[in-house]
């Protein structure tokens, strides 16, 4: 059986039968879709693949600390930077 490391909410890797349905950066902390415009331009030129992670789901990815991708995920993007603006004034 195929086995997938993604990443927990406590931010550890953790090994499952399933595949993530995210994707994310580890240096900038943020998590989009697997099917990403501005993450597979990154991979096709020859960046972040080194930082790559994977995410079971959403509640994981926001549980681990990361945002949402403005690109593939604008509704939460601005979901989450209203919350942050409100929070740091």
């Amino acid at each position: 059986m195929r086995t997938y490391t993604l990443l927990g909410a406590d931010g550890h890797a953790c090994r499952s039968a399933t595949p993530g349905t995210l994707g994310g950066h580890r240096r900038i902390r943020l998590y989009g879709r697997l099917d990403c415009p501005s993450a597979l331009r990154a991979i096709a030129r020859g960046g972040y693949t080194r930082h790559r992670v994977f995410f079971a789901d959403e509640n994981t990815a926001v549980g681990a600390g990361y945002r949402p991708c403005a690109v593939c995920l604008p509704h939460q993007y601005t979901r989450w930077k209203a919350n942050r603006e409100s929070t740091t004034s």
